[in-house]
């Protein structure tokens, strides 16, 4: 997920908590996808089940390698395999990293600038958020969604990616509204175009 986030929207607060619960719940759910869901569709345009099982394996490796200094490019959009080995050795390296609390005001380079390591870990947890109520609503799957992972997104969603325009910027589409006292989770995807 390439775009321009407003990072100077970032709360002040550690945003660690809420990357590894994001990971740790994407997990538990792409865990859950069975083989026989692998050729459905999902809420994100353009990719199979089988595709974003895929790209959230390749977001947890390259968090971790961005995280670590490493060049956002040098991790393909896609992983090869969704091996079961894959996500629990991902969630690892992570956590290695980001566990450092130096990560935070280190810059980290994203396709659209730089970024201080609290904003990268906020517009990632967003993308671990959405990519991984795509892959529960494709496969029919209802995760208990933890204040902790929302708080962060919610905070800056309207300033990451505002109203008008989106022009077309995969994944968002047109904000979905939904009532103001709708569910987090379901206030936080409509914002980004899918629809609770």
């Amino acid at each position: 997920m390439t775009h321009p986030e407003n990072t100077s929207a970032t709360p002040s607060a550690d945003p660690r908590d809420g990357l590894f619960k994001a990971v740790d719940l994407a997990g538990d759910v792409l865990a859950s996808v069975r083989p026989e869901d692998y050729d459905g569709t999902t809420p994100c345009p353009d990719y199979s089940v089988r595709q974003l099982s895929l790209h959230l394996v390749s977001v947890l490796r390259r968090v971790a390698v961005i995280g670590a200094g490493g060049s956002f490019f040098s991790v393909p959009h896609f992983a090869e395999d969704v091996a079961d080995g894959a996500w629990a050795a991902g969630t690892k390296e992570l956590r290695s990293v980001w566990s450092d609390p130096a990560v935070l005001g280190r810059e980290i380079g994203l396709p659209w600038g730089p970024v201080p390591g609290a904003a990268a870990a906020v517009i990632y947890t967003n993308e671990f958020v959405l990519h991984t109520w795509d892959l529960a609503k494709a496969t029919g799957q209802k995760p208990a969604w933890d204040d902790t992972v929302l708080a962060a997104p919610l905070a800056v969603m309207k300033r990451a990616v505002p109203r008008e325009p989106r022009g077309g910027q995969v994944p968002f589409g047109p904000v979905v509204d939904v009532p103001d006292d709708a569910p987090a989770i379901d206030r936080l995807v409509g914002w980004y175009g899918r629809r609770p």
